[in-house]
């Protein structure tokens, strides 16, 4: 009997799995396998919220195996060393793996290679696993990547894609590899109270409901921040539970303007993961440097503080800073708000917002995280980059009831339609005695240092 290895990563689901399926037809049996790697946890990328996501995640994967007569093996340790133990213990030819662009994907696959090589063991990297199109598929002319999105869609959705995998109808599982407990949700700490369940399972339920009565709607939805009309996949992307090649074939077969716009956002991960597989430093570095001299921790402790608390004093941003320390998600048009205020209006280093971001983000990971907050900061890809999101403007246009607001911060839900965006205009006495805090800074105070500090004054 031949023997394959799968490792799964960031692609926890059965349904469209290239690495599942190349094993399955070159060997008889097939180890599915996932590693509780401690680099992670060294790196601090475990973040409660995320460890949560993963152990419902994990537990769903082993019960669709189970039903095709196999299991997850899980183990801990060092990637490299456990992927080589159970190749030697199965007699495994191959290990198969989806490509990763980050510097840790890079490395890890580096020293899989090495390990597996001396073993005889062939390492079979897939790609078009974790986006919808291979990130080194599409490239402009004279350039190893696209810097505009634009240009980039445009190509991006003349790519034909492939035709999802179906989910296997069986999977043998040599016997004698041994494997650890699955980890439990239940046995972490810290996490959010309102974390979804994860896994493919709700995943697949969660876009069929959606693509039902959302979908068609997205278009005019996606930014209605009361109204919640995105689909909230992004967890379930990160963690591969859903493909991003069925979630874009099905959109458009459905069609119309709001598949469209969906598509157009799955396109954003791709592009982000172009721009990291290129430009690997850009996870820690400005992928275009404007020569700023931020606020570090030190000199806008306080500020930063009541950032990450919600106290602010601007509603519609202390609203979406409430949302993802209860949910460990924040609606997308809130991300941009409360990243533009911290880089832009209290002109803090985009690296701490990031940072605050992958602490609490279910859907948390380094290539979409970073280089959105690059985009906000005007450091990263976007063509205006010294443009500055004005949080009382944006509230009255996407949440112009207040009702986004008022959910979130129940200080004021009292304060009726759009005063709720600038309860400092509220009589003095009524003011005080809602117990919220006046604004951290003038608008004008900040955008004058943003400018000052950008030479745009």
């Amino acid at each position: 009997m031949t023997v394959a290895v799968v490792l799964f990563t960031s692609d926890l689901r059965l349904h469209d799995h290239p690495p599942l399926r190349a094993a399955s037809r070159a060997a008889d049996e097939v180890v599915p396998l996932f590693v509780l790697d401690p680099g992670i946890h060294a790196a601090g990328f475990d973040a409660p919220n995320r460890r949560a996501f993963l152990a419902d995640c994990l537990g769903d994967l082993d019960a669709s195996l189970r039903r095709r007569g196999g299991r997850l093996v899980v183990r801990s340790g060092p990637v490299e060393r456990e992927v080589r133990a159970v190749a030697a213990e199965c007699g495994a030819g191959e290990v198969h793996l989806a490509a990763g662009v980050t510097a840790y994907a890079h490395r890890r696959e580096e020293r899989l290679r090495e390990a597996l090589g001396g073993s005889g063991v062939a390492l079979r990297v897939h790609e078009a696993v974790v986006t919808a199109v291979a990130p080194g598929a599409v490239t402009p002319a004279g350039s190893d990547h696209f810097a505009v999105f634009t240009p980039y869609f445009r190509r991006w959705s003349r790519e034909p894609l492939r035709d999802p995998l179906p989910a296997p109808r069986t999977v043998r599982v040599p016997e004698g590899v041994r494997g650890g407990p699955l980890p439990a949700r239940d046995a972490v700490r810290g996490v959010s109270a309102g974390v979804p369940a994860g896994g493919e399972s709700a995943g697949r339920e969660r876009f069929s409901r959606w693509s039902r009565s959302g979908l068609a709607r997205y278009e005019d939805r996606h930014d209605d921040l009361a109204g919640d009309g995105t689909s909230r996949l992004s967890p379930y992307l990160h963690f591969g539970a859903l493909s991003p090649v069925e979630l874009v074939r099905r959109a458009r077969e459905r069609g119309g303007p709001g598949a469209e716009a969906f598509v157009r956002q799955v396109c954003w991960r791709d592009f982000h993961h172009q721009v990291l597989a290129a430009r690997p430093s850009a996870s820690a570095a400005d992928y275009r440097p404007r020569h700023d001299r931020w606020r570090d921790e030190e000199s806008a402790a306080e500020d930063i503080a009541a950032w990450r608390e919600g106290r602010t004093g601007y509603p519609v941003v202390d609203a979406g800073m409430r949302q993802l320390r209860h949910e460990g998600w924040m609606h997308n048009r809130a991300r941009l708000l409360v990243a533009s205020f911290l880089t832009k209006t209290l002109y803090v280093d985009w690296r701490i917002g990031a940072r605050h971001f992958l602490d609490l983000l279910v859907d948390g990971d380094v290539v979409n995280n970073q280089l959105n907050w690059q985009w906000v900061a005007g450091t990263g890809t976007d063509t205006r980059p010294n443009r500055v999101l004005n949080p009382v403007v944006q509230g009255r246009r996407f949440d112009p009831d207040g009702s986004y607001v008022r959910r979130w911060v129940p200080e004021l839900a009292g304060v009726e339609g759009r005063a709720v965006h600038e309860p400092w205009k509220l009589p003095e006495e009524r003011r005080a005695a809602l117990g919220y805090p006046a604004p951290l800074i003038d608008l004008a105070d900040g955008l004058a240092r943003f400018r000052h500090a950008r030479d745009r004054d």
